[in-house]
């Protein structure tokens, strides 16, 4: 959770408790993902090696995961990606925000570009779940071949809790989570660090020249294998910059550099060095770093880590839709703050049973951690191409930093995670086509519903009539009668008469003596200054506009807002009738959208939420009037 604490009026030694439980909860939230890498990500490299037996193999290995971590998770996320905070906040949406407004002529990529990779965080965040838990599982195994058969059932009691427990909030997660994954890396250092004295010859594999003569020995094809295996590494990487907004930079920071990536790189070394030393072990190289006696207590550790592994994917992914509804890039749907202190800490109920019945399909229909690991890594290498992009053009748009400086360095990570996007290829027959198609389909929904808004907006307003009009036509002998109390009409523009006025008016014939015209806009900044939140103008005949602000990371909930400001807006929202529009699109002779974008928007629209349940409008006090859209 994020905790903001004002230094000249704090003491320190207040600050110094709130920075550790930020410390201990982005343990318990963000790392989850990548920190359970090790399990298999060395083991599936050595697979696509094909051959464990030689130092050249092992250490080449071992090199090319080094300098991933190293490049493009510590240098590439942790350095500069989360320098784009939108005040604070991190993640796709957020960064697409930042650079839409300096895109110029390229906004209509950039759009695309920016929604495709949140739509392929989707399929990372489905896989995640999957291959950590089945994979910790399966470690059972080698100490308990009976359990063989029970393997998926356990998995997915394991999921189905997991999922359960998700209302609680990611700050209450995390802060279960966090002592857990503060022994796991302990574990995972001491691990390897026993192995790596052992055979401190395998230290060689930091030098970059292993990968590269592995690269020219193995050949290109081989290469490109191992490649795609390696990348099983750096997946989580992305939700260290997703989950930001949830505990701040500087927490996530300061645990990357002092524990999680030196506690990574150990346990690499050390399942390198057990390697060289009896290459049996390439079989299972993580769960053999340790004793017979210590085995039990090991799988233990591993499931709960794995556990909080889809943790750091699912509260990305909360966040992500939560942002993606306040831009309109997807219909409204409920979602539930789960913190009194922090924005970014959300619970969208929807979301996560769609996830579950997807992760339990997922468990059931692949069966184990290695067929998995076919459909995992596509869809975070896509992620991170989109990131990169996005990130070049805030760094020269917004940060103003000289293009002989940012194009070089942009261009060499560009290059690198082109490379691993094409190291994933191969893998789409054999299941990763999984996140391919969730990618498709989430963003062909994003694209089809601001489309469809759009026309929505367009035909409603087309004839709509001017409020300057309407107002004046309220003092002519055949004016509609005017009667007592306050009506609130929400609406998108102030200068035409809202389709819920114009629909009462001509079926019911009564105008309230005070009209208020409310716009709920949402900016492209995480979070608005209560100072800042409402706008009033008033007009005549006891007409006004009141705009309400909320940012992109905020619940819009209009009747605290509103009754916040209760002096500033001049009337009572407890005591006035809330006017709601409620558009039914229906098919046209001449359509804005095709067939079956049209079927589409219809079941969107018929299933996303009302504006009254989104905004948290009390029911007693919303009155919906109806009208049909041809689209």
């Amino acid at each position: 959770m994020k905790v903001s604490v004002e230094a000249s009026s704090t003491p320190a030694a207040a600050r110094h408790p709130a920075q550790a439980a930020l410390l201990l909860g982005a343990l318990g939230v963000v790392f989850g993902d990548i920190g359970t890498s090790p399990i298999y990500a060395f083991r599936e490299s050595l697979k696509a090696a094909g051959d464990a037996s030689t130092e050249a193999t092992v250490l080449g290995v071992l090199s090319m995961m080094f300098w991933a971590i190293f490049l493009i998770v510590a240098v590439k996320y942790v350095i500069f990606v989360m320098r784009a905070d939108n005040e604070g906040e991190g993640g796709t949406m957020s960064l697409l925000s930042l650079a839409l407004p300096v895109a110029g002529r390229l906004q209509g990529v950039l759009l695309v570009v920016g929604l495709a990779g949140a739509s392929l965080f989707f399929g990372d965040a489905m896989i995640t779940p999957a291959i950590s838990v089945l994979s910790a599982v399966e470690g059972l195994e080698i100490a308990l071949p009976a359990v063989t058969p029970y393997v998926v059932p356990l998995a997915a009691v394991i999921l189905v809790a997991l999922f359960t427990i998700q209302k609680r909030g990611s700050g209450a997660v995390g802060f279960l989570f966090g002592p857990v994954m503060a022994a796991w890396f302990a574990v995972l250092a001491l691990s390897g660090l026993a192995h790596l004295l052992a055979h401190p010859a395998v230290l060689w594999a930091l030098d970059p020249r292993y990968a590269l003569a592995y690269v020219g020995h193995a050949g290109g094809a081989t290469s490109f294998l191992v490649l795609g295996s390696v990348f099983l590494a750096l997946t989580g990487g992305e939700a260290l910059y997703a989950d930001m907004g949830h505990f701040g930079r500087s927490p996530i920071r300061l645990d990357w550099f002092v524990l999680v990536m030196p506690a990574l790189v150990l346990n690499y070394l050390g399942q390198g060095a057990s390697v060289l030393a009896d290459p049996a072990a390439a079989a299972n190289p993580f769960f053999l770093l340790f004793p017979n006696w210590l085995l039990i207590p090991a799988l233990v550790l591993t499931t709960a880590a794995t556990i909080i592994a889809s943790q750091a994917v699912l509260s990305g992914a909360f966040a992500l839709v939560q942002q993606a509804i306040q831009l309109g890039a997807v219909p409204r749907l409920e979602v539930r703050q789960t913190s009194d202190e922090s924005a970014g800490q959300v619970y969208v109920p929807q979301i996560n049973w769609l996830l579950a019945i997807v992760v339990l399909g997922l468990v059931f229909g692949f069966r184990s951690s290695d067929a998995l690991a076919n459909a995992y890594g596509i869809a975070v290498a896509g992620d991170m191409l989109a990131t990169t992009l996005l990130v070049t053009t805030v760094a020269i748009g917004l940060w103003r930093w000289p293009a002989l400086l940012v194009y070089p360095v942009a261009g060499a990570i560009l290059l690198l995670d082109v490379t691993f996007v094409s190291a994933n290829v191969h893998k789409i027959p054999a299941g990763g086509w999984f996140p391919i198609l969730v990618g498709t389909v989430t963003l062909t929904v994003m694209l089809v519903w601001r489309k469809g808004r759009q026309a929505v907006l367009t035909q409603r307003d087309k004839d709509a009539a001017r409020l300057p009009d309407f107002i004046a036509s309220l003092a002519q002998p055949d004016a509609p009668l005017r009667m007592r109390g306050t009506a609130v009409y929400l609406t998108k523009q102030s200068d035409i008469v809202p389709a819920a006025l114009a629909l009462n008016v001509r079926h019911n014939g009564v105008v309230h003596l005070r009209v208020v015209l409310l716009k709920v806009t949402t900016e492209r900044v995480p979070r608005i200054r209560e100072d800042a939140r409402v706008a009033t103008e008033a007009r005549s005949a006891g007409f006004s506009v009141v705009t309400l602000t909320f940012g992109f990371a905020e619940k819009p909930d209009v009747m605290s807002a509103l009754r916040s400001h209760k002096e500033k807006i001049g009337f009572d929202p407890d005591e006035a009738s809330f006017f709601i529009g409620r558009e039914t699109p229906v098919p046209s002779m001449r359509p804005d959208l095709s067939p079956w974008q049209e079927a589409l928007f219809g079941f969107l629209t018929h299933n996303s939420a009302t504006a009254s349940d989104y905004f948290l409008i009390p029911a007693p006090r919303v009155v919906e009037m109806g009208t049909r859209i041809e689209l």
